[in-house]
């Protein structure tokens, strides 16, 4: 039987100990690599998310901004309002308000000429899915109320003739609206009667001062009430 050189085995020894030192590190490290790629695995969704929800905060804020300022509707963004309304006594009521322009055909609109009358001025613009809702209603209100002496004028600052007339044949609209691109109709409006939605509704009385108003998409009822209120007091004055 051969001798075992005692310096051979010791180093025999310490090799066998370092490679299972080895293995033990690589298999300690592969748990911690695992790990330390988990945030970089999830980064990606996680960064999704926030810009999604960021992304619907800012529509919702969008949809329901009522911030008092008239450059909402300067800008003719879609606002929506919450159909609020607002009457004002006679007392209450500022000065005569006068709107002029031309409408989609070019013809020359002056509500000044409606004086003795009452008058209905709905903002709007063709995407706009209230003012889409609401028209069938402003028609009734526009043809079942002329006899009463009530006129319909829209405003629209965001169309062009296409897009505009394009809307009046769909919903057989038989009101003209003053074509606003310079936005002065709108800013006329706003100096009396805060306007921060669109569409938005305001009632002229047959003195041209604003008798009422309703933020968002308004309904027949409401508006021929407000109408019937109108019209009730000039009556009496009379």
């Amino acid at each position: 039987m051969s001798s075992v050189n005692p310096l051979h085995a010791r180093a025999a020894a310490a090799k066998s100990r370092g490679i299972e030192s080895n293995a033990a590190e690589v298999s300690a490290a592969r748990p911690m690599s695992r790990a330390a790629d988990a945030p970089r695995r999830f980064r990606a969704p996680v960064t999704a998310l926030s810009a999604l929800v960021g992304v619907a905060l800012m529509v919702l804020s969008g949809c329901a901004q009522d911030s008092g300022n008239n450059d909402d509707v300067l800008g003719q963004g879609y606002q929506s309002g919450d159909g609020s309304t607002r009457t004002w006594s006679v007392e209450e009521r500022g000065e005569s308000l006068t709107l002029t322009g031309s409408d989609y055909s070019g013809n020359p609109v002056d509500t000044s000429a409606w004086l003795g009358d009452v008058v209905v001025l709905n903002t709007w613009y063709a995407a706009c899915p209230p003012c889409r809702a609401e028209a069938p209603d402003l028609l009734d209100i526009a043809t079942e109320r002329a006899d009463d002496g009530v006129h319909v004028l829209g405003i629209n600052r965001t169309d062009d003739a296409g897009a505009a007339q394009a809307f009046e044949r769909e919903f057989a609209v038989t009101w003209p609206s003053i074509y606003d691109k310079s936005g002065k109709a709108i800013a006329s409006l706003a100096g009396v009667v805060p306007i921060r939605a669109v569409p938005t509704t305001v009632i002229l009385d047959r003195e041209g001062k604003v008798a009422a108003r309703v933020l968002g998409q308004v309904d027949k009822t409401t508006l021929n009430a407000m109408l019937d209120e109108v019209l009730a007091e000039e009556s009496a004055a009379s």
